[in-house]
């Protein structure tokens, strides 16, 4: 049970530190809401168990070995998140008017299954905390299992988090300066991710 709460804490605390998914979430669900945002959040979540899978299956090796291919997936990855940036902050209205589209499923999808943070947080993970319980197959979904239900947790939160701040901003200049502050925030992260 102790190492169950543990792979939950350090899953949490990598998957729920500020970064890009979590501050888009954020500034989608400040912008649109949970509901018009919660095709992005499944998208985001989609991703994410891509990115579980890929990384549980050896991606890490080949990221490794190939770093070329790690540097390409970043950058693909800085370019993409900065375009969910943009749409974030050129929504146009008050938030409580808001009239253009919310990023969709295919948008949270992509952004993780390109998102440098989620591959360096599981490879953390996967180094340093897979249970070690029963077989290796069956560690390896343990594990894989209990990180995914840690980040539908801490994801949603994040969600929730920034509709909360949707009445605080109905102006359409109060909602101009979040938009703008959830997408510099969101740029900022992706450099970091790249820096580190």
């Amino acid at each position: 049970m102790e190492l169950v709460l543990s792979l939950a804490l350090t899953t949490a605390l990598l998957l729920g530190s500020p970064g890009p998914a979590p501050l888009a979430l954020a500034g989608v669900g400040a912008s649109f809401g949970f509901r018009q945002g919660s095709g992005f959040l499944a998208g985001i979540l989609g991703g994410l168990l891509v990115v579980i899978i890929l990384v549980a299956a050896g991606l890490g090796t080949l990221f490794t070995a190939y770093p070329t291919i790690r540097m390409v997936c970043q950058f693909a990855a800085a370019g993409y998140l900065c375009f969910v940036a943009y749409r974030i902050a050129m929504a146009e209205g008050g938030i409580a008017s808001q009239t253009g589209q919310p990023p969709a499923f295919k948008d949270g999808f992509i952004l993780n299954l390109i998102n440098p943070k989620a591959y360096a947080a599981f490879l953390a993970i996967f180094a340093n905390n897979m249970l070690q319980i029963h077989s290796p197959l069956i560690d390896l979904l343990l594990t894989a299992s209990i990180c995914f239900l840690v980040a539908v947790t801490v994801d949603t939160l994040w969600m929730v988090a920034g509709a909360k701040l949707r009445p605080l901003f109905a102006r359409p200049k109060q909602a101009r300066k979040l938009r703008l502050g959830f997408a510099l925030a969101l740029v900022t992260s992706v450099l970091f991710a790249i820096a580190g």
